[in-house]
């Protein structure tokens, strides 16, 4: 069976750099809610990374429902931020890492 999960970039916007405690206690219970209806599979910051915040990967059923949640992000909603989403193929030993 083909395992699809999807990849939000968070990219940095002009304004990221008067993101609030506020956006961001949104941003962590955005994500903890999302944990909660099991639509994330990994999650968090990067460092070293200009212009780069971090990324969410999404197990949801569609790339359609995937980018509603992206939409819906505090940091993308505030205008801190845009995102790339991207689709990605799992490979893993079971599906001899899509050979």
């Amino acid at each position: 069976m083909e395992k699809w999960l999807y990849v939000m970039i968070i990219k940095k916007g002009k304004t990221y750099n008067k993101v609030t405690k506020a956006v961001i206690e949104k941003h962590v219970e955005n994500l903890k809610k999302l944990d909660a209806e099991g639509k994330i599979e990994l999650c968090g910051p990067f460092k070293g990374y200009p212009g780069v915040a971090g990324m969410v990967i999404f197990k949801t059923q569609s790339y359609e429902e995937a980018e509603s949640l992206c939409k819906l992000e505090p940091l993308v909603a505030g205008g801190y931020a845009s995102y790339t989403l991207a689709v990605l193929q799992v490979a893993h030993k079971d599906n001899n890492y899509l050979l």
